[in-house]
């Protein structure tokens, strides 16, 4: 199993429409997808580890698939679309990580 995490770093001034995300990007995501997609997940960061502290990330999205290889022959169609609707919800370059699952 293996996770793909969209990470948006927090940033001051920086825009991130949440409803817009939850409601309407991560839906077409799925839709998009399809059965290749297990599980997705959405986070909303609240604070960093010191007492005070910023969190370092607005928000996370993960996207759970059986493999890398799955992963990228699912999105790959749909790539410009899903990319493309970035600017629709925040001004947040994201970076992309692809992760084993180990437990």
């Amino acid at each position: 199993m293996i996770k793909v995490s969209v990470l948006y770093p927090n940033r001051p001034g920086a825009k991130f429409d949440m409803k817009y995300y939850c409601e309407k990007h991560i839906p077409m995501v799925q839709q998009k997808l399809g059965s290749t997609c297990k599980r997705m997940a959405v986070e909303q960061g609240i604070a960093g580890m010191a007492p005070g502290a910023p969190a370092a990330f607005v928000a996370m999205g993960h996207i759970y698939c059986e493999s890398a290889e799955a992963f990228q022959a699912a999105f790959a169609p749909h790539a410009q679309g899903i990319m493309g609707d970035i600017p629709n919800y925040t001004d947040i370059e994201p970076t992309i990580q692809i992760s084993e699952v180990k437990i």
